[in-house]
């Protein structure tokens, strides 16, 4: 029996051709669209079994936000996530939120069809290789203190490490400045340092940078605006 699903992906023609292909081997899309951000809502409004929610980049922040919302409001819906081939840490990050599968962006239509079926059955719809690399993450987390996150951590003073933190919770240089008790030029020549120092070219660029590399992880808590 095919699976009722939703497909929702930030390209409409790739959620477009997936429902096309997933019609055609008898499964019953009740709707294809763009953007995630609608996901939610669109879940509630139709009552899938399955949603199949396309990411183009798992290890940005807020990335699997939409998989929390839907399990909060629709918990007998799974989420199967289709996203790059991604690091144990992103799977995980799938996981913790609440998917119940992640299919990578080439896999085949074959192998997008067996984890539908498996996350309607209450498997888990994940390559065995990939699921054994993120429970890992998620029982064992290391520090990995000589990684990426931690090489670019070494680059940026205590006061850089601040201004990336407050870059990557949304903070505008008028914020940055105010929350920091400095100019706003003071706060905008660190930021432009911290971008420099990472090899990006926008702040956006740098909160991904620092999610990707579980940068933000290894900052050790504690007072602000005490530099």
């Amino acid at each position: 029996m095919g699976v009722r699903l939703v497909v929702v992906d930030e390209h409409r023609l790739l959620a477009e051709a997936l429902a096309s292909a997933l019609k055609l081997r008898g499964h019953r899309v009740l709707a294809a669209a763009a953007p995630v951000a609608g996901a939610v809502d669109l879940v509630i409004g139709r009552a899938p079994e399955v949603c199949l929610l396309g990411t183009a980049a798992p290890a940005a922040p807020g990335a699997f936000e939409p998989v929390v919302r839907i399990r909060r409001e629709r918990p007998q819906v799974a989420v199967v996530v289709l996203g790059p081939v991604p690091s144990p840490r992103g799977i995980a990050a799938a996981f913790a939120a609440g998917a119940a599968g992640y299919v990578r962006h080439d896999e085949r239509i074959e192998g997008v069809e067996r984890a539908l079926l498996k996350a309607r059955a209450g498997e888990a719809a994940v390559a065995p290789q990939l699921l054994q690399g993120a429970f890992a993450e998620l029982l064992h987390p290391s520090a990995r203190p000589d990684d990426e996150g931690q090489r670019l951590l070494r680059l940026l003073t205590r006061r850089e490490v601040e201004v990336l933190v407050r870059v990557a919770e949304g903070e505008d240089t008028r914020l940055i400045a105010a929350g920091m008790g400095i100019a706003p030029s003071t706060a905008r020549t660190h930021v432009q340092r911290v971008l420099m120092k990472l090899g990006v070219g926008s702040r956006l660029e740098a909160a991904a940078l620092a999610a990707r590399t579980g940068l933000l992880d290894r900052v050790v808590p504690g007072p602000r605006n005490t530099l």
